[in-house]
């Protein structure tokens, strides 16, 4: 979602002139577990109920479509209260919340922020073993693809988005927002209530840089190969390598660089 406000803009470096400016909007959502305040995500409005099953997968708390009974949503914009969901599961037990119950808000720029120990940060997810393999040079025109579709940024250059491949590099779907580990939970949690997991023959793509935390989210839908256009960090390196998972960054047409898993590559000819 985008709003409309006005500015000033030095055109000449002297004289500013007002102006109409496009900014994405960011918003809190709280998002509850059987009616427990779990996390208060500041994201950009839209696909909450995707966000929140998204934000469950990467916590562990779900697995599959069939965990979850219902997410409810409540709107915000009264002025008094934040926007939220309400996830129900058929099994409650599986939810414990003291161990998942997030301590601080989780802004836009951060998705383990109010993490409280270790054991909430490093999750204990299957390592990948997905004989997948897809061509370098699928690889090298997904930038394109992606940026053809990212509408959100193209009008206000602030917005991630992360997508959804197939084998063959057809696009499946995308998400943005303003929290970059907000549109992936968003397309995760697309992928889960559509049945779609695990992602053993799926590539997914991120329009800035790799961090630990995007891994383990694409490690917990099975997520083979996981590439983007900007850099990873040394932990997210670690993380691939020990999962099983392939990572490849700084994707610019036909150049890129391997982290880990080079062995699902197939470059020019099929080799």
């Amino acid at each position: 979602m985008i709003r409309t406000v006005t500015i000033h803009r030095f055109t000449d470096g002297t004289t500013p002139e007002p102006c109409a400016d496009e900014v994405v909007i960011e918003e809190p959502l709280e998002i509850r577990i059987e009616g427990t305040p779990v996390a208060i995500a500041m994201r950009t409005p839209g696909q909450d109920e995707e966000l929140a099953a998204g934000w469950m997968l990467s916590e562990g708390i779900v697995n599959s479509a069939a965990d979850i009974a219902a997410i409810v949503p409540r709107p915000g914009g009264d002025g008094q209260r934040a926007a939220m969901v309400d996830a129900m599961l058929r099994d409650p037990a599986r939810f414990d919340a003291a161990r998942h119950r997030r301590s601080l808000v989780t802004n836009a720029s951060c998705g383990l922020c109010g993490a409280a120990t270790v054991d909430q940060v490093m999750r204990d997810f299957a390592n990948v073993t997905s004989q997948f393999c897809i061509g370098a040079d699928l690889l090298g025109a997904m930038p394109a693809l992606l940026s053809a579709q990212q509408g959100a940024f193209r009008r206000t250059g602030g917005a991630h988005a992360c997508g959804l491949f197939d084998a063959t590099g057809k696009l499946i779907a995308l998400r943005e927002d303003v929290g970059r580990h907000n549109a992936l939970d968003k397309l995760l949690g697309r992928a889960l209530l559509n049945g779609l997991l695990p992602l053993s023959q799926h590539v997914i793509f991120l329009s800035g840089r790799v961090s630990f935390e995007m891994m383990q989210k694409a490690l917990a839908a099975g997520v083979p190969v996981v590439a983007a256009i900007g850099a990873p960090s040394s932990l997210a390196i670690d993380l691939a390598q020990k999962s099983g998972q392939t990572l490849v960054a700084f994707i610019r047409g036909a150049t890129m660089n391997v982290y880990a898993g080079v062995e699902r590559l197939r470059g020019a000819g099929g080799q």
